[in-house]
């Protein structure tokens, strides 16, 4: 009897092992088509900071940087509206335990950012635009790093970490050279792991 339920245990361990092996496995072939949103909100974001870097080197005329405001206000309102579409017509298809724990990961990420910077004004008084700049990295820096674990992947390992080196070596520059450092972390933390997912999202089958 002992032999049974031994053999049982481990019979129901490999079960489990290999469950989450294959929710992981569903989970990435999913981030492959995902890796569209990562590919766009890298992007912007990195256009955002390099810009907002060049105009404090540049003498840009101000029609010009008006141009610029219109234009990456619009294609920001673009991107949520079709990340909002994108999301809910993920939620119609099957959802996995960790899809669902990523969701909660970057919710999380975004209130965790409003209640910092409201507490951070609370006991300063002011906004101390340097400070809070390389706190946000800090907090991009872990969603990046958990997502990367979670999943298993080991490019959004590789650019969570980088992402936070970055934010410590900000703190110790310029608000303007901080923007700098946010560029080149949006680029290697999302722009080229999105575009790397994206381009095997025909290569494996996609089960979700």
């Amino acid at each position: 009897m002992n032999t049974n339920q031994h053999t049982e245990e481990s019979f129901d361990e490999k079960q489990s092992l290999l469950l989450i092996r294959e929710m992981i496995q569903v989970s990435q072939n999913k981030l492959k088509n995902d890796g569209i949103l990562f590919i766009l909100w890298g992007w912007l974001l990195f256009s955002i900071s390099f810009l907002t870097f060049l105009q404090s080197k540049i003498d840009i005329p101000y029609p010009a940087k008006q141009i610029m405001s219109y234009v990456m206000a619009a294609i920001f309102f673009l991107i949520v509206i079709y990340s909002v579409y994108y999301i809910l017509r993920q939620r119609k298809k099957v959802q996995t335990y960790i899809g669902i724990s990523l969701r909660y990961v970057w919710i999380s990420l975004v209130v965790c950012l409003v209640l910092i910077n409201v507490i951070l004004f609370n006991v300063l008084g002011t906004f101390n635009v340097r400070l809070q700049h390389a706190v946000f990295m800090v907090f991009m820096a872990f969603a990046v790093l958990v997502t990367g674990g979670i999943l298993r992947y080991d490019p959004l390992i590789f650019g969570g970490v980088i992402f936070g080196f970055l934010a410590f070596f900000s703190s110790y520059l310029s608000i303007e050279n901080q923007l700098l450092m946010e560029s080149i972390a949006w680029l290697i933390a999302f722009i080229i792991p999105g575009h790397v997912l994206y381009s095997k999202r025909n290569k494996t089958p996609n089960h979700v």
